[in-house]
């Protein structure tokens, strides 16, 4: 199953009922970002205006709730990088991969749950690498990128770098540019 068909699978059908559904999900969001991922669900459910059985009609378990966020937040990811203007191959990529680092960054707390098992996993990772390889790709035939690394590579070293600690995001920025001028060719 995509990641479309995830999102569309699980977001109900009557108005109302989505209007509850997506206010629970802006809540959650807000909710994981202000407090981490032990925020009570009535928490959750307060933040949406609506009662909690609402909230455990639309998600029986905490994990489903995470998982969904966590795909609305790729969902994004994917949207932005799929519009980015590709005419400055090097540009796009690093671009995306900034934007990239910062959902992990602002992320890391639903990531958590996601496990390879989760439904949510595989449709997430496939959705990410089906931007990351054409940018990587693109930006490798343009000559802009070492032909010596592949985008799995990239990402990897992303995941590593932004599940570190920084004193700020001026720290974690510099880091992705250390990581950004590695993977480009050296100089002649």
């Amino acid at each position: 199953m995509t990641l479309a068909e995830l999102l569309a699978e699980r977001r109900p059908h009557r108005a109302d009922a989505r209007r509850n559904f997506d206010a629970l999900v802006a809540a959650a969001t807000e909710a994981y970002t202000e407090l981490g991922a032990d925020v009570p669900m009535e928490e959750i459910a307060r933040r949406a205006s609506v009662g909690i059985a609402t909230l455990y009609r639309n998600f029986p378990t905490r994990t489903d709730l995470m998982e969904y966020v966590y795909l609305t937040s790729v969902d994004e990811l994917v949207r932005y990088g799929r519009q980015l203007d590709q005419s400055d191959p090097w540009a796009a990529l690093s671009d995306w991969l900034s934007r990239f680092v910062t959902h992990l960054a602002t992320k890391h707390v639903l990531t958590t749950v996601l496990t390879r098992e989760s439904p949510a996993y595989l449709p997430s990772r496939e959705a990410i690498y089906g931007v990351a390889d054409p940018l990587f790709e693109l930006a490798q035939r343009t000559g802009v990128v070492r032909a010596d690394v592949n985008a799995d590579d990239v990402m990897r070293l992303v995941f590593a770098v932004t599940a570190g600690i920084y004193v700020d995001d001026t720290q974690r920025k510099r880091v992705i540019g250390i990581v950004l001028d590695g993977i480009r060719p050296a100089a002649s």
